[in-house]
């Protein structure tokens, strides 16, 4: 694949590793507050995105008001996967959108999303969610997708539509029919997300060569795995996800996977992992960089 066009236009060589380090699920749940509050402080971290329709949105939103600076997009969400923790959408509670499960929720899966929920309640939503983060005083930088449920081909042209008319970059691989296919679409679905990539790419679009997202099934030697991915970073622009999250008795009993989450919050905060990527020849931006690039 031919170099990153986004590269040049951000100031950087084609053979230069630009990387987005990014916190997931910010206000999802109380949790998240204080960890993102203390990876701002002194951490690392270069941009976040916030679940709008989570319960801790507006503390989130609060934050952000009294920080102008920190660079923090909105997560679309479509789906709610907990078991014992739900949200559902802001837009309707009509089941005949196709948002709704038989308990009221968001679908836990994106693959119900795909199957059930009509294009037009899904614009309806997406939009309310993106109004709602602007009408609650935050900057917002950027949009992407919560557990990847929009980069679908049923779903992307609408990602892609609100992103572009709302003037905002998007999180989205610059992937062909293979690279689509490593992420787990098939068949025809790969291949018409192939198609929708390229013409991203021609219209001047920044997509992402390499995106990472740390285990959520294994919390050991996180530092030392976050060493090792930045080690193999491709040239080009990539984003590493983490979930940070202090330890608390709510998400214990909310998520399965709080071990992870902890740790990538001790990880991002740790003086060894700053000072490792500080001497690893990478560049680190957010996603205020890129929106600059297209929209100034």
């Amino acid at each position: 694949m031919q170099p990153n066009p986004a590269l040049q236009k951000l100031g950087f060589a084609h053979d230069d590793r630009v990387v987005i380090l990014h916190a997931d699920d910010i206000g999802m749940c109380q949790a998240t507050m204080p960890a993102f509050e203390n990876l701002c402080a002194d951490g690392l971290i270069s941009s976040a995105s916030t679940m709008v329709p989570c319960p801790w949105f507006p503390q989130l939103a609060g934050y952000c008001r009294a920080h102008p600076q920190v660079d923090v997009g909105v997560h679309l969400t479509l789906n709610s996967e907990w078991n014992e923790y739900r949200w559902g959408a802001i837009s309707t509670h009509d089941p005949a959108s196709g948002l709704i499960d038989q308990e009221g929720y968001f679908h836990r899966l994106g693959a119900d999303v795909h199957l059930h929920a009509s294009l037009p309640a899904i614009q309806a939503e997406l939009q309310a969610q993106l109004d709602r983060a602007l009408a609650a005083g935050i900057d917002v930088t950027h949009v992407d997708s919560h557990m990847f449920t929009l980069l679908h081909p049923k779903l992307m042209p609408s990602y892609i539509q609100l992103a572009i008319q709302s003037r905002l970059p998007m999180l989205c691989p610059r992937a062909d029919e293979a690279g689509w296919q490593e992420m787990g679409l098939q068949g025809d679905a790969a291949l018409a997300a192939a198609r929708i990539t390229q013409q991203l790419e021609e219209q001047g679009v920044v997509l992402f060569d390499r995106i990472e997202v740390l285990s959520l099934t294994e919390s050991t030697e996180r530092i030392d795995d976050v060493k090792r991915l930045l080690d193999t970073l491709p040239a080009g622009l990539s984003e590493i996800i983490f979930h940070p999250s202090i330890d608390t008795p709510e998400l214990r009993a909310m998520a399965p996977d709080y071990l992870c989450r902890v740790a990538d919050y001790d990880a991002f905060m740790s003086a060894e992992l700053r000072d490792y990527v500080r001497n690893a020849g990478i560049q680190i931006i957010g996603y205020r960089a890129l929106r600059d690039l297209h929209y100034g």
